[in-house]
């Protein structure tokens, strides 16, 4: 069993590398969201060093030696955990894993049946299943530092929003109300409410 390769890109496809080993080339089939972060951490150099995870395709008159290829073993993890789900094998999941691997666990993990049907192959009635399998199993995983930050909830922003909607319905222009909430805000960056947002804003109107 292959368990990890280290050696020299020749090739580099969509969803797969050639690597070469000491002469010997072998083709590693790459997630997307692995082949992102690849692409990333590997750029200016050939070499590379891959978790790989390493199984027979049977067909009725063969059987195919297959390499998926990963950073870490936590991603490697992630995609054996996957494949537990009924209907799910690694070529499926290969297809699935499209989009940041942290992204993907906390849709499961909220039960996001709507991102997990986003996924390519992954049709509602599998994200359900998908969910009934690994909910509340695959939490370390969003820990994952794949290249994507979650948004923060910025209450600041819908703070901003309403107060802007009463700036216009007093009618004042967008511009102008943009702009004194702007400068209400860098006067005073720690408001939580709306209304602390608008008193700040009448404050600097009576002082200009």
């Amino acid at each position: 069993m292959i368990a990890r390769i280290s050696g020299k890109v020749i090739e580099r496809n969509t969803n797969c590398l050639i690597v070469d080993v000491g002469g010997i080339c072998y083709q590693v089939l790459i997630p997307a969201a692995v082949m992102q972060r690849l692409e990333e951490s590997t750029a200016g150099t050939d070499s590379i060093n891959l978790i790989t995870y390493h199984y027979f395709q049977v067909e009725p008159s063969r059987s195919t030696p297959v390499l998926i290829g990963f950073l870490n073993e936590v991603e490697k993890e992630f995609f054996e955990v996957f494949i537990t789900v009924s209907g799910i094998g690694p070529r499926a999941a290969l297809k699935a894993l499209n989009k940041p691997i942290s992204l993907i666990a906390k849709a499961i993990d909220e039960g996001d049946i709507n991102f997990l049907r986003s996924l390519p192959g992954i049709g509602q009635q599998r994200a359900r299943e998908i969910i009934a399998k690994l909910q509340n199993k695959v939490g370390k995983f969003g820990l994952i530092q794949d290249g994507h930050k979650e948004k923060e909830t910025d209450i600041s922003t819908d703070i901003q929003e309403e107060a802007l909607s009463v700036l216009m319905q007093l009618e004042y222009k967008k511009a102008e109300a943009v702009s004194m909430l702007k400068k209400a805000k860098d006067r005073c960056p720690d408001i939580k409410t709306t209304e602390e947002l608008l008193n700040e804003v009448y404050k600097q109107r009576r002082i200009g």
